[in-house]
């Protein structure tokens, strides 16, 4: 496979891959929250054409709810990523990307929704967590997900010292994305 064609497959469906997962392990911190804190989830909206939310009723916890969603969001993939490294996993970069992206977005989400009260952060404002507590957390994972992020590019043959990039790797990347659109199509239909 040429290397640009390989670079635009692997980008082309990894970034994609990436928004629908980070949004698949955030909710699922939300249930997660729910059941634990014996809440009842009512629906699950996890659409590829849409944002993602989790409906629960009662939620007797909601602070705790509503927190699960961006901390699991973020946990899961960091213990993927290490998981990854720690196994030598030949695509193990991908989950290390995979985990940034993760932490990028939810602690943009929760630091800068804070502004707006918008979804989970109104939801944490209106229950009681501090305004401080939603920056912290965006202030601690921003970065975060930067350092997560530092030297990939290479491996996505972007800069200098560009790595071959294997179709072993593209083929794993745009599966990923299949199973992530299926998942997500099944998770909202039912």
């Amino acid at each position: 496979m040429p290397a640009a064609v390989a670079r635009l497959l692997l980008i082309g469906s990894f970034l994609p891959f990436c928004w629908l997962g980070m949004q698949a392990v955030h909710e699922l911190g939300h249930v997660i929250g729910a059941y634990g804190t014996g809440g009842r989830v009512q629906q699950v909206v996890l659409h590829p054409l849409t944002f993602s939310r989790t409906d629960v009723a009662p939620n007797p916890m909601p602070v705790a709810v509503v927190w699960a969603g961006p901390l699991l969001g973020i946990l899961i993939p960091c213990c993927a990523a290490v998981i990854a490294h720690r196994c030598q996993w030949p695509a193990g970069f991908l989950w290390r990307f995979f985990a940034g992206f993760c932490l990028l977005a939810n602690g943009g989400y929760i630091g800068l929704g804070s502004f707006q009260a918008i979804a989970d952060c109104g939801e944490m404002l209106k229950n009681g967590s501090p305004m401080w507590t939603l920056w912290l957390f965006g202030a601690a994972t921003v970065p975060a997900g930067l350092w997560c992020w530092h030297g990939l590019g290479p491996h996505f043959a972007i800069g200098h010292r560009q790595h071959e990039i294997k179709t072993s790797t593209v083929w794993t990347s745009i599966g990923l994305l299949l199973v992530m659109l299926v998942l997500s199509v099944a998770v909202s239909a039912g």
